[in-house]
């Protein structure tokens, strides 16, 4: 197989001209390459949609009614014509400079992508601050065998920076590329182009039986069925006092539909084909029907995982994992696939992913621990509850709200018909607040909260005693400080001075 090569490390393309080749040795920072010629199409395929529905939409309807076409009519083809061709350059015109003008470059330190016509923008990341990566492939991406990078790095928040388009199989190299130099690894002197992707093991793969169960045992089928007994219970009223009103009921039912039929969809298509793989540059996640996506998140990235099984789904005793990341935030991009860790599965399954991202659970027992924070209750497990005089504010809660610690995590178990776990690293922990409200503090309770990055989990630990909760508030911060100092460097492969002889102690 030959690998496709950069400018080389003697210097840039003649000239100092952008190349269109796969940097895999370190740019200079007068060397810069091209995306693909045809990424601006990829990208802006809906204006050409648009102008088509806009030129096009009169023309079918005539034909349909038999009649002749309104702007071919009168003489008006020519200025139609001359009118479509003109937008249709400046778009092509606009797709050509938008190509010419983005261009990037990897170096050994950073990762920078500069884009703009009439506003110019130059992004720059350093790679050792990189959290995540993403391969993405649009259904248009797919047809033309193109591919979107994307990487995520620390307090990037909403601005990621994005790399669209590239072939398929450079973006897969280029991710390799980065990941290499993000992780610190050392590459042959004599060969320094030779970067090559980490081998995977596979870990899981969801059926789409699964898949289709799991859709049709969500939140969405609850609404529905809301929705149909509100319409039915309405109908029947309406025909009772003679109002007539199953027209307007049937017609205020319509957007709720179009709403239920979108959530169905966003499960589906987001759990389908979904695959997870471990390998020495992080966990590896595929997933997508139409729009595909390769997600890789490097060691030690995630900061807060949240185990949460819906009402519908405990008639399969099925689980869902969803993760904070740094550098994610919390767009609505970030908010649903991206930040989920497994769309559907079983307690097996939820127990192989948690020890991808924590891999020493800090306990001897970590499945009966576990068990007891997706489905157990009182003191199962070793977890601390709220106290019984709770019962009178939570009567469905107070026996499954509780917290558990391991050597190397934090367990917040909460919830009876929407069951939660959270866990929480200790050195992932870099804040904690109380809160008591006013029925908190007469019965002397009150909520502890973990703050960790951004994200969809929001770690708590409920109702606790108020003795309790700021002991584990003082003990927590202790362990935090100190799991902190031991954890990994940022280039997690990087060699460090003296890591042999404290590998022999």
């Amino acid at each position: 197989m030959t690998t496709p090569r950069g400018p080389g490390p003697d210097g840039p393309a003649p000239g100092g001209s952008p190349t269109r080749d796969v940097p895999l040795v370190p740019d200079r920072e007068d060397s810069w390459h091209r995306v693909h010629p045809i990424s601006p199409l990829v990208r802006g395929w809906l204006a050409l949609a648009a102008i088509a529905y806009f030129f096009g939409r009169d023309s079918f309807e005539s034909i349909f009614r038999g009649e002749p076409a309104w702007m071919l009519t009168e003489g008006r083809g020519f200025w139609a014509a001359a009118i479509l061709l003109g937008v249709l350059a400046l778009l092509v015109g606009g797709f050509v400079l938008s190509w010419w003008f983005t261009r990037y470059q990897v170096t050994q330190e950073h990762v920078r992508v500069n884009s703009g016509i009439l506003f110019r923008q130059h992004r720059q990341a350093r790679l050792d601050r990189v959290q995540a990566i993403d391969v993405i492939q649009p259904l248009l991406g797919r047809i033309f065998g193109l591919a979107e990078l994307k990487f995520e790095v620390a307090d990037a928040g909403e601005s990621a920076v994005r790399l669209a388009y590239l072939p398929l199989a450079s973006a897969q190299q280029l991710r390799a590329t980065i990941l290499a130099r993000a992780s610190g690894a050392e590459t042959d002197p004599e060969h320094p182009d030779e970067i090559h992707e980490a081998p995977e093991h596979p870990v899981l793969a969801i059926p789409a039986s699964r898949v289709v169960g799991a859709t049709l045992l969500s939140g969405s089928t609850v609404a529905l069925a809301v929705m149909v007994l509100v319409l039915a219970t309405g109908t029947a009223v309406g025909f009772a006092l003679d109002w007539g009103s199953f027209g307007v009921a049937l017609s205020a039912l319509v957007p709720g539909l179009v709403a239920v039929a979108a959530g169905y969809w966003s499960v589906f298509s987001t759990a389908y084909n979904f695959r997870a793989a471990v390998s020495p540059d992080g966990i590896r996640l595929r997933y997508g029907l139409l729009e595909t996506r390769a997600q890789t998140v490097p060691p030690g990235r995630v900061q807060a995982v949240s185990v949460t099984q819906p009402l519908l789904w405990r008639l399969k005793d099925w689980y869902r994992i969803k993760v904070n990341v740094a550098g994610y935030g919390v767009s609505a991009e970030n908010s649903g696939a991206r930040t989920t860790l497994l769309p559907v599965g079983t307690r097996g399954d939820v127990m192989q992913m948690l020890a991808l991202v924590l891999p020493d659970p800090g306990t001897e027992d970590p499945f009966g621990v576990f068990s007891a924070g997706l489905a157990g209750k009182d003191n199962d497990g070793g977890f601390v509850t709220s106290p019984r005089r709770v019962r009178w504010l939570s009567f469905l809660t107070w026996r499954r709200n509780g917290f558990a610690v391991t050597r190397t995590a934090l367990l917040a178990r909460s919830g009876r018909l929407w069951r939660s776990l959270a866990v929480v690293p200790h050195e992932r922990t870099q804040s904690m607040a109380l809160h008591q409200g006013p029925l908190a503090r007469r019965l002397k309770l009150a909520d502890l909260q973990l703050h960790t990055t951004t994200g969809p989990v929001r770690p708590v630990v409920y109702q606790m005693d108020i003795a309790t909760a700021r002991q584990l508030f003082d003990e927590q911060s202790a362990r935090a400080a100190a799991a902190r100092r031991q954890s990994l460097p940022e280039r997690w492969l990087e060699h460090r001075p003296g890591q042999e002889q404290d590998g022999q102690q």
